[in-house]
């Protein structure tokens, strides 16, 4: 027996023995549910795996905040140490602050609210957006909440004050406006780490050539060594995170060792009663003695904790525990450990504060330290321009960025990519801003900014996760805002009073950013609602139809729209202008919703849009902001497959929808086989026809929209659709490439859309 052979039977027997409820028999209508099938839960990892994933994470996430001891007490004694017991109390402030931000808030609270695996500033944003109707994507469907990864496993207490604060969220415009707002500066912020990160970290460690050769290495001769440094790491990315991050784990194993093993070294050497910093009674002496002068040295404690939201936004390659395992039992003792030898060394050396790691070191030592130092800080660059990679896509997803070349680098991770346009721009920045500011203690004033304001805004969404979603009791709440969200607002003032130091350089890259970001989402929502308005609802695709004299030719075409909830009107255009039809013609929109991952069974849902002699239907595909779009198989197989599933359920759905009405109807047995003997001829014959037209050949056609603004529109609505969105549009990737259509199969049909 032949392979269609046994399918067919399969089939035959699916449509005489599956029965449904009537519940099952529920019809929405936006769209038919194409599969409500819930894959299996995940397995728990086994422990071999979870240490794997932890020393893997070691190479990925903590290169950044594994080189802050490079320059922290640089940072915070810029002027120079006025009085011995005040190492005291900048060791006290570095011991509290790594451990309260890095550990207790994001290894212990932040990572609880990934998004199915996935971390960041969108992911908290599409965590709130699922629960609360506040986001501003307009292509919402009921059908997406039925989506496995989509649903929430929501305790039951304390609703009272999750639903209030929920509808207060949905009621307000401005709060909506406010979040995505929110949601964007806090990823521009990001990037801007991406822009900062490399610089600091690469001038940090070739800074020690200087010790080695002061005369022949000067300043300007170390700044164009790191620029040489930025450029060869910008050109290595198209290769690949993976083979960086797990090459180089071993590396950042040994730095770890070096700096651990160096603070024990200093500690008992020079001065082991720096413990004593462990009473936070040291803080408030430092304060007490500096006022002014310590409320600013706190710019220069962030830099202990620059990487930190790297624990979070990098979640999504590995797993919580193995970050908890990692930082707990790797990166948190080493830096502890260092800061004490740096500390012990200062109250002997206090003169030396200014390059206080390179002149703590033994001097058997200093070159071989010197070597690792300078691969972690290129690990530690690595990391966060991966991490750039992966907002950018993120955001690309959603609607709030133009669209760009995104190229996956590894088969196993889908979260490991690289964006030329981004990567080529982020070099650019890196090496203009090294030159321009030309030292770390200048940079950090700049990427301090960055890394307190990013972390203050997940502080702020996670209020809202715990409120709404976990409903955590408000006494914790009130904990938690009141010890870390009161500390990192006073670290984010501190950091904002050196604005005119370097500070303005992540908020005007921000600022930058945020109005390109602005200006896509804008256009593109207004866009999306110009054609929500003007669509061509299923009832009237046969008039339009039949005032036209058109041909039928064969093949399968695929039409791509944006639009969800109905025809686009660009489909009228095509048919007043070429009266030529496919035999089948498949509507397809591909949207994003705001979750990580959607599994495949979920991701096509199809309607046939009546008469069904015409062979028209609706699908829309949908995928999560970290999906990966037409790289396992073929699209153009998966959706003649799926579509093709969808037919023999639809006919599933109405023999057992004749079968719970016979009873009304007094229907008799004979005629009910009938009928469906009937329904399953016409499945077989339009599976044939689907299968027919997809054999003769498949053509692509894309809908190039060109926007302009419509008559009476104010200058600053003129000036963001007809120059900077048209020029967006012009110098990026046009939708064709993004979704790797065949060229030689691809037609485009223009419209104009008066917004």
């Amino acid at each position: 027996m032949s392979g269609n052979e046994q399918n067919q039977d399969i089939h035959q027997q699916q449509l005489k023995g599956k029965k449904l409820s009537c519940e099952t028999l529920k019809r929405y209508d936006s769209l038919d549910l194409e599969s409500s099938k819930v894959p299996e839960a995940k397995k728990a990892l086994e422990w071999s795996v979870i240490l794997n994933l932890a020393f893997q994470s070691i190479g990925v996430v903590y290169g950044d905040i594994g080189t802050s001891p490079l320059y922290v007490f640089s940072s915070i004694f810029p002027n120079g140490v006025k009085y011995d017991e005040d190492i005291l109390g900048a060791l006290s402030l570095i011991l509290y602050t790594i451990t309260l931000i890095p550990v207790i808030k994001y290894v212990f609270i932040v990572l609880q609210a990934n998004d199915n695996g996935d971390g960041g500033t969108f992911a908290l944003y599409s965590l709130i957006c699922r629960y609360s109707k506040v986001g501003l994507i307009p292509s919402q469907q009921p059908e997406d909440k039925d989506v496995s990864t989509f649903k929430l496993d929501l305790p039951d207490r304390r609703t009272r004050r999750a639903s209030k604060l929920k509808s207060k969220l949905e009621s307000s415009n401005f709060v909506k406006f406010f979040m995505l707002f929110a949601t964007m500066l806090g990823t521009s912020m990001v990037i801007g780490d991406g822009v900062l990160t490399p610089c600091i970290s690469v001038l940090s460690a070739v800074g020690g050539l200087k010790e080695a050769a002061p005369s022949v290495l000067t300043e300007g001769r170390l700044v164009w060594i790191a620029v040489a440094i930025l450029i060869f790491l910008f050109m290595f990315q198209r290769f690949g995170t993976e083979k960086v991050g797990y090459t180089f784990a071993p590396v950042l194993c040994v730095w770890f060792l070096f700096i651990a093993g160096i603070g024990i070294y200093n500690f008992a050497k020079y001065d082991p009663t720096v413990i004593r910093a462990l009473n936070p009674k040291y803080i408030i002496d430092y304060f007490k003695r500096n006022k002014k002068n310590a409320w600013i040295s706190l710019g220069g404690v962030v830099m202990c904790i620059t990487g930190g939201e790297a624990l979070f936004a990098d979640v999504g390659h590995f797993s919580v525990r193995s970050i908890q395992i990692s930082m707990c039992c790797v990166t948190y003792p080493a830096l502890i450990l260092a800061y004490l030898g740096q500390a012990a060394f200062l109250r002997k050396h206090s003169y030396d504060v200014s390059d206080t790691f390179y002149k703590s070191l033994p001097h058997s030592l200093y070159w071989p330290v010197f070597a690792v130092a300078v691969l972690a800080a290129i690990i530690a660059s690595q990391a966060l321009i991966s991490g750039t990679f992966a907002i950018i896509q993120q955001s690309l997803a959603l609607g709030c960025f133009p669209r760009v070349k995104i190229v996956h680098t590894s088969k196993k991770h889908h979260g490991q990519i690289y964006i030329p346009e981004i990567n080529n721009l982020l070099m650019l920045a890196c090496v203009i801003v090294t030159l321009a500011f030309r030292t770390t203690e200048k940079l950090s004033n700049a990427y301090g900014i960055a890394v307190v304001f990013v972390m203050t805004l997940t502080s702020c969404f996670l209020v809202l996760v715990m409120i709404m979603i976990w409903k955590t009791h408000i006494l914790f709440v009130i904990v938690y805002v009141l010890i870390i969200g009161l500390f990192e607002l006073l670290l984010l003032s501190s950091v904002l009073y050196k604005f005119t130091q370097g500070g303005y350089l992540p908020l005007a890259f921000a600022m930058f950013l945020m109005f390109i970001m602005y200006v896509w989402n804008y256009v593109y929502r207004k866009k999306y609602h110009f054609e929500l308005e003007h669509k061509i609802s299923p009832l009237k695709v046969k008039e339009t139809v039949d005032k036209t004299n058109y041909h039928r030719l064969p093949g399968l075409a695929i039409f791509y729209s944006e639009l969800v909830h109905g025809i686009p009107p660009i489909f009228k255009h095509y048919v007043e202008n070429v009266p030529a039809l496919h035999s089948v013609l498949v509507f397809v929109s591909v949207k994003s919703i705001p979750i990580s991952k959607v599994p495949v069974e979920e991701r096509f849902l199809f309607r046939k849009v009546k008469p069904c002699d015409l062979y028209v239907f609706r699908c829309v595909v949908r995928y999560g902001y970290n999906d990966v779009r037409n790289e396992e198989e073929p699209f153009e197989r998966l959706l003649v497959e799926r579509l093709k599933t969808f037919i023999r359920d639809d006919c599933i759905f109405s023999i057992n929808a004749a079968k719970s009405n016979r009873v009304s109807s007094e229907q008799s047995n004979m005629e009910l086989e009938n009928d469906c003997d009937i329904q399953e001829d016409a499945m077989e014959r339009d599976i044939e026809v689907v299968d027919r037209a997809y054999s003769l050949g498949v053509v692509h056609f894309v809908g190039e929209q060109d926007v302009i603004a419509s008559n009476g529109s104010n200058i600053a609505k003129r000036f963001v659709i007809d120059c900077a969105f048209n020029f967006l549009k012009r110098n990026l990737r046009q939708s064709s490439k993004v979704f790797d259509i065949p060229h030689k199969r691809m037609l485009k049909v223009g419209m104009i859309y008066e917004l």
